[in-house]
């Protein structure tokens, strides 16, 4: 087997300063950026998702930023084969491919030796869902996901007919989960990967996520949902991210701003609650504690480590 691709994967949870790091990680190591964030791709959702400004990049090259429309479904699967490709692409110029970003199961299908369950269609069951779906309707359905594999229903929106259907359809045919997929994956790296990842004290981090919530509202957060909300965009996937739902519970009348905004922060606190626990349980990543650490040092102290990394893998 050849050598494999150098990549370098920076994680951690939302607010705790993976975008200035990885500006200043790239100019260094003449890298492009790969966003690893399942919200980013989409057009007109810049605010909400804490997307990266053109003059914060710096010339630097940032990919997977804007590739689809609201309305539009984008999967995993989906993620895995750009951002494959995009590797490829990057790494042919010379330059070094970096995934930067939150999203721990679309980061982790790229650089494991991850396989999607479709050889486990079956017609007979697909049909018999379709028949279901007709007669009964999506809420029955969707309801039933809820039963057997709550994790995959809490990730998939009941208006998802596809996906829902799919999740149901894997079940049936294995006996398990469709988030079960997930767990018992191969864990075989396909690239020489450094897995990087940044940490902070958690009050901490919870102020920084609380502000920052904040800063997005005074950056105008309720006019860019707004256009969305005016546009007709709702039932999707996009709509379903943290700091669009909430401004749509708003828009709608069922809570006021200063409840939609509260409820935001929380449910972004525990997201970033959620993305530790996952990257600690399903990756093998080396972390950073950036709490008090001066940007210099900071950045010092990683480049050192991913330079030498890098270094080591050339000379193997």
């Amino acid at each position: 087997m050849g050598e494999k691709q150098k990549l370098v994967v920076l994680i951690g949870p939302t607010a705790v300063g993976k975008t200035n790091l990885s500006i200043s990680l790239a100019e260094a190591l003449n890298g492009e950026i790969i966003s690893g964030d399942s919200m980013q791709i989409y057009r007109q959702m810049d605010i909400g998702t804490a997307k990266i400004k053109r003059e914060e990049m710096k010339g630097i090259t940032h990919h997977l930023l804007d590739i689809k429309d609201p309305d539009e479904a984008f999967s995993v699967a989906d993620f895995q084969t750009i951002v494959r490709e995009k590797i490829s692409e990057i790494a042919s110029r010379g330059k070094v491919p970096m995934i930067v970003g939150g999203t721990g199961l679309y980061i982790q299908s790229v650089i494991y030796d991850y396989q999607f369950a479709e050889k486990e269609e079956n017609r007979e069951i697909k049909q018999r869902l379709e028949a279901l779906l007709d007669e009964k309707g999506i809420e029955y359905l969707y309801n039933k996901l809820k039963e057997v594999d709550p994790a995959s229903a809490e990730r998939i929106h009941i208006n998802n007919h596809r996906r829902v259907m799919r999740a149901l359809e894997v079940y049936e045919a294995t006996g398990k989960p469709f988030s079960d997929n997930v767990s018992e994956q191969s864990y075989e790296l396909l690239y020489d990967v450094t897995l990087i990842g940044l940490t902070m004290d958690r009050d901490k981090l919870y102020e920084r996520i609380n502000m920052r919530v904040d800063m997005m509202v005074d950056e105008g957060l309720l006019d860019e949902v707004k256009r969305l909300y005016d546009g007709g965009i709702r039932d999707v996937q996009s709509i379903q991210a943290i700091g669009y739902k909430e401004i749509y519970e708003y828009l709608d009348g069922h809570v006021t701003l200063e409840k939609a905004v509260e409820q935001l922060k929380q449910n972004s606190r525990r997201y970033a609650k959620r993305q530790l626990t996952w990257f600690r349980n399903k990756m093998t990543v080396t972390w950073f504690d950036v709490t008090g650490a001066s940007q210099r040092e900071l950045f010092d102290e990683i480049f050192t480590y991913v330079a030498g990394k890098l270094e080591q893998e050339a000379n193997n």
